[in-house]
């Protein structure tokens, strides 16, 4: 879908059973740091000399605006409603009621600011939020192969009749018996599951 992964397109979405979203994310922590562009209080900085991720230059108070998915527009720099940032706060205004599961494929997807007693403030609490039953995150920058192998065993597990979570654990398993590049924790263990872990 590359340039129609709009904003405005994810906006339209009304309750598909699953929805997922292969990206880039991010959690940005809650201290600036200086840099020169800027955009919605975001940056972009090279990390690793590799991609470019987003960074705060002001403080932001709400974590549902520092938590989001990089989208169609993002690296062109527009301002605006369709600047290509699509935060925790505007997924939580999605209509995913009926949704059984929400798949972020994509870095730092289940990270946010803990609040003692009421749990994670990130794109989990938004999607959870929008309706969705279940969302599957990650906890750290993932590799885009490894990421593919696991989504795409995930998917086979799932059609299979297995649970969500059940899907999910058979997959890590897997990847660990097997040996190999991708057996290492690296690979497989930043996806958790969050909420129903029923079959679909």
């Amino acid at each position: 879908m590359e340039d129609t992964a709009t904003e405005n397109a994810l906006k339209q979405v009304q309750a598909p059973r699953i929805l997922h979203i292969a990206t880039h994310g991010f959690f940005l922590e809650d201290h600036p740091i200086s840099v020169a562009e800027e955009r919605r209080g975001l940056s972009l900085a090279a990390a690793d000399g590799l991609r470019a991720l987003p960074r705060l230059t002001a403080p932001v108070e709400n974590p549902l605006l520092r938590s989001g998915l990089a989208l169609a527009g993002f690296n062109t720099r527009r301002s605006g409603d369709e600047d290509g940032v699509f935060t925790a706060l505007e997924a939580a205004n999605l209509n995913l009621f009926g949704t059984q599961l929400v798949v972020l494929s994509a870095c730092d997807t289940g990270l946010g600011d803990i609040a003692n007693g009421e749990g994670v403030y990130g794109l989990r609490r938004a999607f959870a939020i929008a309706g969705a039953e279940s969302q599957l995150m990650s906890l750290w920058q993932v590799s885009d192969f490894g990421t593919q192998s696991l989504m795409a065993r995930y998917y086979e597990k799932l059609m299979a009749g297995m649970g969500r979570s059940e899907a999910l654990r058979a997959v890590q398993l897997e990847m660990i018996r097997e040996g190999g590049r991708y057996s290492r924790p690296y690979y497989w263990a930043a996806f958790i599951l969050a909420g129903d872990w029923r079959p679909l």
